[in-house]
């Protein structure tokens, strides 16, 4: 008898364990590392990123542009389990003349670090893959100023209301390596919850009527303000949390690293 209730004591523990260890991750449903990219371009006018960029969406490739940290604009897209596969891919679009020079993006590469070597290849070997350093939150905040002064738009002329600030925090995600759901309602439901006191760099923070009502979400970058892109074509900016329109439609911050 004593054998037993100590079975059914350790059983309850493993049990409980588990319940634990499942609910925790839940919390990462929907957020998965990005793989193998193409990466294409270096226009020194944005409208020639934003047009590369409406061409590969028309063709249904969820594609974003960004500027690097040399000034030009660059296009980024695809998400590959092997660079062969990427490669392959990105032939495919270059026999269609879609597009050009291109290299392959590793892993989490993470394109602050500026690369060694040239940077474009016609379906070579890519350029050294940059070191992020530990800090990923702080390093999307700093990828997500990158951004501030671009007029975006994400999906071009099919874009759905509200789309361009997720789709903004998206890209900015992606080129940090990390992949989270595509609308700020879905991003509101993944990742771990954060009180506002506890906001760090890299935090998402939401707005809205209510929790299920999300129509809003920027990226937090410290001392209180985030970027976010305001309205469909409007350029991405930073904003203040103490703003009294977005105090008064805060619903929570979320966090993914």
């Amino acid at each position: 008898m004593h054998k037993i209730l100590h079975l059914v004591i350790v059983i309850s523990l493993l049990f409980q364990g588990c319940a634990g260890f499942a609910a925790g991750m839940k919390e990462r449903e929907g957020i998965t590392r990005v793989g193998y990219s193409i990466q294409v371009g270096a226009f020194a006018e944005v409208k020639n990123a934003e047009r590369l960029t409406a061409k590969l969406q028309a063709k249904g490739i969820d594609a974003f542009y960004f500027k690097k940290d040399n000034g030009v604009y660059a296009v980024r897209f695809g998400d590959h389990p092997s660079r062969e596969a990427a490669r392959k891919g990105a032939q495919k679009l270059v026999a269609e003349k879609i597009i050009g020079a291109y290299f392959i993006a590793s892993p989490q590469d993470a394109y602050l670090t500026k690369p060694k070597g040239p940077e474009l290849h016609k379906g070579g070997e890519p350029p050294a893959k940059p070191k992020a350093g530990p800090d990923m939150g702080g390093i999307a905040a700093r990828t997500a100023e990158r951004f501030v002064g671009i007029p975006y738009q994400w999906g071009g002329n099919n874009v759905v209301e509200g789309m361009d600030c997720s789709g903004f925090v998206r890209a900015v995600f992606n080129l940090c390596g990390v992949n989270i759901p595509r609308t700020s309602r879905e991003q509101f439901r993944v990742g771990e919850s954060i009180a506002r006191d506890d906001l760090a760099d890299g935090d998402l923070v939401f707005f809205g009527a209510s929790s299920d009502q999300i129509n809003h979400v920027g990226i937090y970058v410290g001392s209180g303000r985030f970027v976010h892109a305001p309205r469909r074509g409007d350029d991405i900016k930073v904003s203040s949390l103490d703003e009294a329109y977005f105090t008064k439609k805060f619903v929570g911050a979320k966090r993914y690293f």
